[in-house]
Protein backbone atom coordinates (compact mmCIF):
# COMPACT_ATOMS: atom_id res chain seq x y z
CA UNK A 1 0.00 0.00 0.00
CA UNK A 2 2.34 2.52 -1.55
CA UNK A 3 2.14 6.28 -3.13
CA UNK A 4 3.44 3.40 -6.35
CA UNK A 5 -0.09 1.70 -6.06
CA UNK A 6 -1.87 4.77 -6.08
CA UNK A 7 -0.36 6.35 -8.85
CA UNK A 8 -0.87 3.28 -11.05
CA UNK A 9 -4.62 3.40 -10.36
CA UNK A 10 -4.79 7.07 -11.28
CA UNK A 11 -2.79 6.28 -14.75
CA UNK A 12 -4.86 3.43 -14.80
CA UNK A 13 -8.19 5.27 -14.97
CA UNK A 14 -6.50 8.06 -17.36
CA UNK A 15 -6.39 5.21 -19.61
CA UNK A 16 -9.80 3.94 -19.09
CA UNK A 17 -11.20 7.54 -19.83
CA UNK A 18 -8.51 8.46 -22.80
CA UNK A 19 -10.01 11.40 -24.70
CA UNK A 20 -12.39 12.19 -22.13
CA UNK A 21 -10.93 14.71 -19.59
CA UNK A 22 -14.09 16.22 -18.07
CA UNK A 23 -13.98 12.48 -16.50
CA UNK A 24 -10.40 12.12 -15.68
CA UNK A 25 -10.74 16.08 -14.26
CA UNK A 26 -13.68 15.17 -12.25
CA UNK A 27 -12.23 11.94 -10.37
CA UNK A 28 -8.68 13.84 -10.07
CA UNK A 29 -11.01 16.59 -8.42
CA UNK A 30 -12.63 14.47 -6.07
CA UNK A 31 -9.37 12.28 -5.11
CA UNK A 32 -7.88 16.21 -4.07
CA UNK A 33 -10.58 16.84 -1.75
CA UNK A 34 -11.07 13.21 -0.57
CA UNK A 35 -7.43 13.27 0.61
CA UNK A 36 -7.18 16.46 2.40
CA UNK A 37 -9.81 15.95 4.01
CA UNK A 38 -8.78 12.68 5.25
CA UNK A 39 -5.38 14.35 5.96
CA UNK A 40 -7.21 16.58 7.98
CA UNK A 41 -9.45 14.22 10.05
CA UNK A 42 -6.26 12.03 10.69
CA UNK A 43 -7.48 9.22 9.35
CA UNK A 44 -4.97 6.06 9.92
CA UNK A 45 -3.06 5.20 7.10
CA UNK A 46 -4.61 1.88 5.68
CA UNK A 47 -8.21 3.71 6.00
CA UNK A 48 -6.64 7.07 3.92
CA UNK A 49 -5.16 4.66 0.88
CA UNK A 50 -8.62 2.57 1.08
CA UNK A 51 -10.00 6.25 0.47
CA UNK A 52 -7.20 7.61 -1.82
CA UNK A 53 -8.33 3.97 -4.48
CA UNK A 54 -11.76 4.45 -3.88
CA UNK A 55 -11.65 8.17 -4.69
CA UNK A 56 -9.86 7.65 -7.80
CA UNK A 57 -12.00 5.00 -8.74
CA UNK A 58 -15.44 5.75 -7.70
CA UNK A 59 -16.71 6.28 -10.99
CA UNK A 60 -15.22 3.54 -12.57
CA UNK A 61 -18.90 2.05 -13.62
CA UNK A 62 -19.22 5.06 -16.04
CA UNK A 63 -17.81 3.78 -18.85
CA UNK A 64 -19.44 0.09 -18.89
CA UNK A 65 -22.76 1.78 -18.02
CA UNK A 66 -22.29 4.04 -21.27
CA UNK A 67 -21.43 0.81 -23.19
CA UNK A 68 -24.24 -0.80 -21.67
CA UNK A 69 -26.96 1.07 -21.21
CA UNK A 70 -25.97 4.58 -22.85
CA UNK A 71 -26.36 6.08 -19.56
CA UNK A 72 -24.12 6.87 -16.50
CA UNK A 73 -26.78 7.92 -13.19
CA UNK A 74 -25.40 7.32 -9.58
CA UNK A 75 -27.58 3.56 -9.61
CA UNK A 76 -25.49 1.87 -12.63
CA UNK A 77 -22.19 3.72 -11.08
CA UNK A 78 -22.64 1.63 -7.88
CA UNK A 79 -24.49 -1.49 -9.51
CA UNK A 80 -21.30 -1.54 -12.37
CA UNK A 81 -18.51 0.33 -10.82
CA UNK A 82 -17.72 -2.71 -7.67
CA UNK A 83 -17.24 -4.95 -10.68
CA UNK A 84 -14.79 -2.69 -12.75
CA UNK A 85 -13.08 -1.81 -10.10
CA UNK A 86 -12.43 -5.84 -8.47
CA UNK A 87 -10.82 -6.12 -11.88
CA UNK A 88 -8.18 -3.61 -12.26
CA UNK A 89 -7.27 -3.73 -8.61
CA UNK A 90 -6.47 -7.41 -8.48
CA UNK A 91 -4.83 -6.97 -11.69
CA UNK A 92 -2.74 -4.08 -9.47
CA UNK A 93 -2.24 -6.57 -6.55
CA UNK A 94 -4.32 -4.55 -4.30
CA UNK A 95 -4.97 -6.44 -0.67
CA UNK A 96 -8.68 -8.73 -1.00
CA UNK A 97 -9.66 -6.61 2.06
CA UNK A 98 -8.28 -3.41 0.54
CA UNK A 99 -10.77 -4.40 -2.89
CA UNK A 100 -13.42 -5.55 -0.50
CA UNK A 101 -13.65 -2.30 0.88
CA UNK A 102 -13.19 0.09 -2.10
CA UNK A 103 -15.92 -2.38 -3.95
CA UNK A 104 -18.01 -1.45 -0.99
CA UNK A 105 -17.80 2.59 -1.04
CA UNK A 106 -18.31 2.32 -4.64
CA UNK A 107 -21.08 0.89 -4.26
CA UNK A 108 -22.26 3.20 -2.16
CA UNK A 109 -21.02 6.33 -3.10
CA UNK A 110 -24.40 7.81 -4.13
CA UNK A 111 -26.21 6.12 -0.80
CA UNK A 112 -26.71 9.20 1.34
CA UNK A 113 -28.52 7.67 4.35
CA UNK A 114 -27.15 5.14 6.56
CA UNK A 115 -23.51 6.02 6.13
CA UNK A 116 -20.79 3.54 7.31
CA UNK A 117 -17.38 4.81 8.03
CA UNK A 118 -15.78 7.86 7.65
CA UNK A 119 -14.16 6.48 4.83
CA UNK A 120 -17.30 6.42 3.07
CA UNK A 121 -18.63 10.14 4.45
CA UNK A 122 -15.42 11.47 3.48
CA UNK A 123 -15.85 10.17 -0.51
CA UNK A 124 -19.66 11.53 -0.40
CA UNK A 125 -18.05 14.89 0.79
CA UNK A 126 -15.92 15.12 -1.48
CA UNK A 127 -17.58 14.02 -4.79
CA UNK A 128 -20.23 16.59 -3.32
CA UNK A 129 -17.61 19.32 -3.48
CA UNK A 130 -16.75 18.62 -7.21
CA UNK A 131 -20.56 17.87 -7.81
CA UNK A 132 -21.95 21.03 -6.65
CA UNK A 133 -19.35 23.25 -8.80
CA UNK A 134 -19.57 21.36 -11.84
CA UNK A 135 -23.74 21.13 -11.86
CA UNK A 136 -25.28 23.00 -9.42
CA UNK A 137 -26.45 26.32 -7.44
CA UNK A 138 -25.45 27.98 -4.48
CA UNK A 139 -29.41 27.41 -3.01
CA UNK A 140 -28.32 23.70 -3.42
CA UNK A 141 -24.63 23.59 -1.71
CA UNK A 142 -26.57 24.71 1.03
CA UNK A 143 -28.88 22.16 1.39
CA UNK A 144 -26.39 19.87 0.65
CA UNK A 145 -23.88 21.69 3.14
CA UNK A 146 -27.00 20.80 6.25
CA UNK A 147 -28.06 17.49 4.98
CA UNK A 148 -24.85 15.44 4.06
CA UNK A 149 -21.61 17.22 5.32
CA UNK A 150 -20.44 15.85 8.93
CA UNK A 151 -16.84 16.05 8.85
CA UNK A 152 -15.08 19.31 10.21
CA UNK A 153 -12.80 19.62 7.40
CA UNK A 154 -15.25 18.67 4.94
CA UNK A 155 -17.78 21.28 6.51
CA UNK A 156 -15.26 23.79 6.05
CA UNK A 157 -14.46 23.26 2.74
CA UNK A 158 -18.12 23.41 1.46
CA UNK A 159 -18.71 26.87 3.17
CA UNK A 160 -15.63 28.67 1.47
CA UNK A 161 -16.31 27.49 -1.10
CA UNK A 162 -19.66 28.24 -1.72
CA UNK A 163 -19.72 31.55 0.51
CA UNK A 164 -22.46 29.77 2.99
Amino acid sequence: MTRENLDNVFLKMVEMYEGQPERIQHFTKVHSYAAYIGRQEKLDEKTMFILETAAYTHDIGIKKAEELYHASNGRLQQELGPGEAEIMLKELHFPEDVIERVKYLIAHHHTYSNIQGIDLQILIEADFLVNLYEHSDESVASKVLEKIFKTASGTKLCKTMFRL
